[in-house]
Parts: C-alpha cells; structure tokens; sequence
C-alpha cells in the first residue's frame, strides 16, 4: 500500500543538509508535498530550491533580502517572506515533517515552534539540543512531537536501539572519524593550519564543524546531544576513534549484545531514514562493499592531544548552561583559527578559560526559556572575545 504524500518543511534548504533533503524529495516526488522552504540570506539559492521542489513559501531570514527574494520568485506564484516571524510561521505551517537544519542560535526558536505544535522533526541543529536540551525535550514531551535525529551517529542510535527495549540498553557508543590529525604528534598539531584541518579524510561538511571534527569538540557537542536525545546518564555514552567512517554507532544491551549501524559516510542515508520514517525509501547513496574494505578499526580517544572531548564531556556532566558557553566559546574560538589569529591548540584554551570565566560570574544555572539560553549564548560570546587576546599568535 502506497502511503498518502507526507507534507514537508525545509528549515535551512540551501545549506548541505537541506540540499541533500531536496535531492531526496526530487527523487521521490509522489511522495513528498513541500509547504515551506526558508534560508538564512541565500536568496538565488532559495528561490531556486522554492520552485524545483514547489513549495507554497519561500522563508528568508534575513529581513533585508525580502525585496531581492520576491523578485526572484515573480512569476512563480510562490508566496515570499522574511525576518524571525515568518522563520516562525513556516515552522507553524501545518506540514507533517520539519527538517530543523538552520545552523545557529537563530534555528532555536523556529524548531521550538515546530516541536511546540506536535509536528515530527528532523533535528539536524546542534544548538538545540546542546543550548537548551532539556527545554527542547519537555516541549516535545509535552506536545507530543516526534524528535528523530538526522546527525549520522545519533541517527545509528535510534536505528540500533531498535533491536531491544530502551531499559535494557547499558551504554551507547559514538564513533569519531578522528579528523586529519588522528596520527599527529601533539608537537605537529601546535603548528597545525586551517587548511590542513578543513581536509577531512572522509567527510564533506562546513568550515565550522569541519574544524570541530579536526578537534573532535564536534563529538564532544554530540556527547550532548545523545544525553538529551536518549535520556542518557553522562557514563553511559562512550566515544570510540573509528577512522573508516562506516560504524556510526553502537549500542550495547545488558545481555552483552551490541548491534551497531554501518553505512556509507553520505548525509543521505540518515536523511532517508528520517524523511520516510516509520517507512524505508530508496536512497541514492553509495552501497558499502565491506570486502573491499577489508577491516574495520578502532581506538580510544586521545585526551591530551584533543582536550576539547574532555572539556565536552565535562559541560555535559556539570550541566545546567555549561554546554550553551561551551558551545559559544567555541564558535567564537573557532572563527578566530580560521582567521589565523589564534593556534588550533588555543581553540580548547579558549573554551576552557570562558567557562571557567562564566562559572566566577554565576552565569551556569539551567536556562528557564529559549530566550535566557541565547542571553547566556551571547554573555559567553562576549567573555570569550574578552579572553582571545592573550592566546592570539
């Protein structure tokens, strides 16, 4: 029996993920409806996503790209809109699905808006759930909503949890690529650029998390993430180094059986597994050829050469706003190794001096609203441009 065209909202379609969402849509066209797609200032990009996929309305955030995104949509009978309402009112709009891929603080309230209706959403906005987690995860409680995480390794979670009941899972385990610098001395990453680690040996993401993923901060975060996801106590969620990128994750059950998830390291298949979910659809994404791969490895991570896991780990345990600066400090530390004004070995210097800055001043307590966790969002974006001076080269 052919299910009735699923209704969808895009939420960051001009970006990676979003695009690899669109590409599932076009190849699936009956179905998928689109009711909304929207981007933060791409407007040539968006107009183009409105009208492959004929969406009812194209969304930009940015308030002054209004007039520039109309235009491009003339003719096309696409409505258009613009500015943090109408980033509101498109998640507000009655689709079944909302793909939550709008990077950054200003992704917080369009997905809480989303959650807050009961609609099933895609969750591939770190900030959610590493700024406000526990707010995030009532709401949806409350409302009824349906969270399915779209990142790789919590998306093998959710598949691999399937095999047993959630009482009977003892620990999980996310996998780590490792990054470029897996094999450096930590002699070597001192001198490190940022163009040796934005080359990812397997992935192909953004500057941000591509730099995150050289550090490992990037599982850090999801460390995070998987704590709120799952319900999760801090020592039940372990990181294993797994340089192949095939194992996304494992999980292992009291009786001593672990299932894991392997698959290509392609976006696609954990959107796929999202976009159709309770239901399977085809996928255009490579299939794994485990005897050319030959072997499978793995590894502990090294804690003192990638201080920043350790520094994840340990915002998830003090909880309340910890994770919130965490996650501020380091975008801003991040921003200034790409600038070539700080070493990659400052970017975790940096967060850690900003959290200990942010816990002096009292600034730890959980955040009440989405509101006060972009308040202690921005207080820590502050101490840390306050902090950078000294660790600059």
């Amino acid at each position: 029996m052919v299910s009735a065209p699923r209704s969808v909202t895009i939420l960051g379609a001009t970006g990676s993920i979003g695009a690899s969402t669109v590409d599932l849509i076009k190849r699936n066209p009956s179905r998928f409806r689109v009711e909304a797609v929207a981007s933060g200032r791409n407007v040539t990009a968006l107009a183009q996503v409105a009208r492959d996929v004929g969406a009812r309305i194209a969304v930009v955030a940015d308030p002054d790209c209004y007039g520039a995104l109309k235009d491009a949509l003339a003719g096309s009978g696409i409505e258009a809109a613009a500015g943090e309402a109408a980033l509101i009112e498109a998640a507000q709009a009655p689709a079944d699905w909302v793909m939550a891929a709008i990077a950054g603080a200003v992704g917080l309230k369009p997905t809480m808006a989303a959650i807050e209706r009961g609609a099933t959403v895609a969750l591939a906005n770190k900030e959610c759930l590493v700024c406000a987690g526990a707010l995030f995860m009532t709401a949806a409680h409350n409302s009824g909503a349906t969270v399915l995480p779209v990142d790789s390794e919590h998306n093998a979670l959710f598949q691999a949890m399937g095999a047993g009941r959630r009482e009977d899972v003892r620990r999980v385990i996310l996998t780590a690529s490792g990054g470029p610098f897996r094999t450096w001395t930590l002699e070597a990453i001192k001198q490190a650029t940022p163009e040796q680690a934005l080359r990812h040996p397997n992935w192909s993401m953004g500057p941000k998390v591509t730099i995150d993923s050289a550090s490992l901060m990037n599982k850090g975060l999801e460390l995070i993430e998987a704590h709120h996801l799952f319900a999760l106590a801090p020592d039940e969620i372990d990181v294993l180094v797994h340089p192949q990128s095939v194992v996304h994750g494992l999980v292992e059950f009291r009786d001593g059986s672990v299932v894991a998830q392997l698959g290509p390291p392609d976006m696609r298949v954990p959107i796929a597994h999202c976009l159709a979910w309770p239901e399977r659809i085809d996928g255009p994404a490579p299939r794994l050829d485990l005897a050319g791969l030959r072997e499978l490895t793995f590894e502990d991570a090294d804690l003192a050469r990638f201080p920043a896991l350790r520094l994840a780990r340990e915002a998830m345990v003090t909880g309340g706003a910890a994770p919130t600066v965490l996650n501020a400090a380091d975008e801003v530390a991040v921003g200034e190794f790409i600038a070539g004004r700080i070493s990659f070995p400052a970017i975790a210097a940096l967060v850690e001096k900003t959290l200990e800055a942010a816990e002096a001043r009292g600034l730890l307590a959980d955040p009440a609203s989405i509101d006060a966790a972009l308040a202690v969002d921005h207080i820590a974006r502050s101490l840390a441009n306050d902090l950078k001076g000294p660790l600059a080269q």
